[in-house]
């Protein structure tokens, strides 16, 4: 699903498609492009860096969101709005049927102007979340004289999705609509004896789980989906499924989710082209995860932060600063970031900040070699290819001396050292992709885990091949802390 999406964002097979952003001038963000690669996106980022003013400023390219949604102005105190402007490009084919079509937004003369086409959005904020109790539109259902203008029970396929999102099943759900109109609304239950209730006693993640699946899967096709913090009141499971469910809903209906999130579960299920951070004035696209922000931004005690290519890549260098002795791990902090291009951009950025208190390094994978630039902190793995290839190239070189040692950190014991050989040799063998080849010699070895795998290969290599380990700490100088009475 995620390739046909992918696809599908790349060739442009959209009649209603946001493909970028540019934000000319916009609160902190000058001259900064967004892309949206693919459908289904989230923004990342600390508390003030930015994402909600991403979110918002994809939300004005449509007429149907007003710009005091994300955007309100304050008299005279909100003065820096003047001359804010917003490009953007975008597929409309009902518009323009074979061309990308530009659009603007801009604050100018104490309003904001506009060529915004026309979409169905739908925005999910942080209020969503508040309990029933506490929502003014909600008073009118407080009491025992209550009844609903109308009554419509949940379509099966709302119930469905939020089921599986929820991890529990809504069968008899109702939503009960409060005025004549029907634009105030709030849900109805019922226990598993049957007994009924009403949404002023859900909990606030469920309610706001139900309210979203109803309302996505009402939209038309091709309608835009905006929600702010998609993690609030939902367990880090039924955050990864929440995210899992737009997924397939993009797939379905042909919509575009735009999210943000301090949740690393919500970018679990995403490729790293999905996910951009919003960084005090800039963005990176990439996997930047949670962890890695909190280390960006201080947040985390460390004396060097490293970025690198993926999670092998991170591995790879623990087991080697590790290996290696005498360096202080628990003050350098090692983080994926999906790809050698986020990698060198999050360490540039880390490197320019004149409010970091610790420097960062770039570690790429063997075949960037090129890229290399130890003056500004770019460093390679050992190898002129990917480090799963190098590792595995290594191990089979030692592979007669080894295997009993090998078999031992596969947790399978010495007396299965012989399988192990032939397991590994003919794997080698058959393997098109060496990023996969952990997870199938796991396989052929009783369903051993792809990271016990990596790990006990890793750790042969390390012991096998010291001076590969001697030679990338090396490299790295003086910028690896040391505890007390080492040197490098």
């Amino acid at each position: 699903m995620i390739t046909d999406l992918e696809t599908k964002a790349s060739k442009e097979n959209y009649g209603k498609y946001l493909k970028r952003l540019t934000l000319r001038k916009l609160r902190g963000f000058t001259d900064r492009e967004v892309t949206f690669d693919f459908p289904v996106t989230a923004l990342v980022g600390p508390n003030g860096g930015g994402k909600t003013t991403v979110l918002g400023a994809a939300a004005l390219a449509y007429k149907s969101v007003s710009p005091g949604r994300f955007f309100a102005k304050s008299g005279k105190y909100d003065a820096s709005m003047q001359n804010w402007s917003i490009e953007y490009e975008l597929i409309d084919k009902e518009h323009t049927p074979r061309l990308s079509v530009s659009r603007t937004a801009s604050f100018k003369q104490l309003k904001w102007n506009r060529t915004a086409l026309d979409r169905e959005v739908l925005v999910f904020g942080v209020e969503r979340t508040l309990p029933a109790t506490e929502r003014s539109k909600l008073k009118a259902a407080v009491g025992g004289s209550f009844a609903a203008a109308r009554e419509v029970t949940l379509d099966p396929e709302v119930t469905q999705h939020a089921a599986k999102i929820l991890a529990k099943p809504i069968e008899g759900f109702r939503q009960l609509f409060v005025d004549t109109a029907g634009k105030v609304s709030l849900f109805s239950g019922l226990t598993p004896r049957g007994d009924g209730y009403s949404e002023f006693h859900f909990g606030a993640g469920e309610a706001s789980v139900i309210r979203i699946v109803a309302e996505v899967e009402a939209a038309s096709p091709g309608a835009m989906i905006l929600i702010e913090e998609i993690e609030n009141g939902l367990h880090p499971m039924a955050t990864q499924r929440m995210v899992e469910y737009l997924i397939g809903v993009a797939h379905r209906k042909s919509c575009q989710v735009i999210f943000t999130t301090h949740s690393n579960d919500a970018l679990a299920p995403l490729p790293f082209k999905a996910i951009w951070a919003a960084l005090q004035g800039n963005v990176i696209q990439g996997k930047l995860d949670v962890k890695a922000l909190r280390t960006i931004t201080g947040q985390i005690q460390a004396k060097l932060a490293i970025f690198v290519e993926d999670d092998f890549a991170e591995l790879m260098v623990l087991t080697a600063l590790r290996s290696h002795g005498g360096i202080e791990l628990d003050e350098v902090k090692v983080h994926a970031m999906g790809g050698h291009d986020p990698a060198i951009k999050v360490n540039t950025h880390h490197n320019v900040d004149p409010t970091a208190t610790y420097p960062s390094i770039c570690i790429l994978d063997g075949d960037q070699a090129e890229r290399a630039n130890p003056v500004n902190g770019i460093f390679t793995l050992p190898g002129s290819s990917y480090p799963e290839a190098h590792v595995l190239e290594r191990v089979l070189d030692c592979l007669d001396e080894e295997a009993g040692r090998l078999a031992v950190a596969l947790h399978l014991g010495l007396h299965a050292q012989e399988r192990v050989k032939k397991v590994v040799t003919e794997r080698a063998l058959t393997n098109w992709d060496r990023h996969t080849i952990w997870e199938q010699i796991g396989g052929d070895l009783d369903f051993t885990s792809g990271h016990i795998v990596k790990s006990a290969f890793l750790t042969t290599w390390a012991q096998q091949f010291p001076e590969e380990v001697k030679a990338l700490v090396a490299g790295i100088g003086d910028k690896l802390p040391l505890r007390d009475g080492n040197q490098s």
